[in-house]
């Protein structure tokens, strides 16, 4: 598809962080592409290469503020490969007519798979015996099966969803909370609920919502105490929605059976008390980040990028623009 700019623009696209793919190859012969190297662009680097431009594409280490959508007002398009939105100031977007898309929805899968994937692993404490057979010993012990048992679904967006559909082939029941969709909203699936009765109810709990005032701390002291002792948690959404303190004392004291978090408050993270903490799974936020994922976002922020040179509406928008006014 070749890009015939509306009103003649031709401003190029500033890519930064991590994000090319062949897609972006190939849309870069119908329009200038500047890459800016390394995965952290200094500010002052960052707004040189923003001198013209008419769209940024970022992962999630460039925070878009409003000082920086007025230091680069030739920007017009903000493409954001991936799908949580707390690193850009959406709001100011809107307020400058800028638009903003992202990748939602394009790596539900990924996500899902990781979140049932770590629930087995803790199910039948998959780390501790492969530590064990490692040091020589061969102690067998019995775990337990994810077949039948009770999932909370925190969450009832794209990932939360996906998570559903995949637990269909281990005939789960699968609960679902969510504060951010209509309560007579019932995805296939799931069953929705109080988030009481899913906290009291379900032996293996996962995190599918963004960081809103509603949701950070969301699971803290008080709501852990209220799980299963026998109860699993699985974080793939936001590290701010877990309190890690109350976490890590309440597998310490047998609250809760086991934790996995593919996600922190602070990114990397310091050193604190779920260092220590047993029955805990770490992963480096990686829930998203598949080949095949990936693939599908740049796919999917390169056809709009398109649209958007040829003045066509936005597939994707996540702002109140779904038209780039160039």
């Amino acid at each position: 598809m070749s890009v015939s700019p509306g009103d003649g623009s031709t401003a190029p696209i500033v890519i930064v962080e991590d994000v090319w793919a062949e897609p972006f190859a190939r849309l870069a012969a119908d329009i200038p592409i500047i890459r800016v190297p390394g995965l952290s662009p200094a500010p002052d680097q960052l707004a040189a290469a923003l001198l013209g431009a008419g769209t940024l594409v970022v992962r999630n280490r460039t925070v878009v503020t409003a000082s920086l959508l007025d230091s680069a007002p030739s920007v017009r398009l903000i493409a954001r490969a991936g799908v949580g939105l707390e690193t850009i100031d959406v709001a100011a977007a809107d307020a400058r007519g800028v638009a903003v898309i992202a990748g939602i929805g394009a790596n539900a899968v990924s996500v899902a798979e990781l979140a049932v994937g770590l629930a087995l692993a803790l199910l039948r404490s998959i780390p501790q015996h492969d530590a064990r057979v490692r040091d020589g010993g061969w102690q067998r012990s019995p775990g337990r099966e994810l077949s039948g048992a009770r999932w909370g679904l925190i969450g009832c967006g794209a990932t939360g969803r996906a998570t559903a559909q995949l637990l269909t082939g281990f005939g789960c029941e699968v609960l679902g909370y969510d504060p951010l969709v209509a309560a007579d909203a019932s995805p296939p699936g799931i069953t929705r609920t109080t988030l009481a009765d899913l906290l009291t109810r379900s032996q293996v709990i996962s995190l599918h919502v963004p960081v809103t005032d509603s949701t950070v701390g969301l699971i803290n002291a008080e709501t852990l105490a209220s799980m299963r002792p026998d109860a699993i948690l699985i974080n793939v959404a936001r590290g701010e929605i877990v309190d890690e303190t109350a976490l890590a004392a309440a597998l310490t004291s047998g609250v809760i059976a086991g934790a996995a978090l593919d996600v922190r408050s602070t990114e990397p993270p310091a050193p604190g008390p779920l260092d220590t903490a047993p029955n805990l799974i770490l992963t480096p936020h990686i829930a998203g980040i598949t080949g095949e994922s990936q693939e599908r976002i740049a796919e999917m922020l390169a056809a709009d990028i398109r649209r958007a040179y040829a003045g066509q509406s936005l597939a994707h928008a996540v702002g109140t623009s779904s038209r780039v006014n160039w």
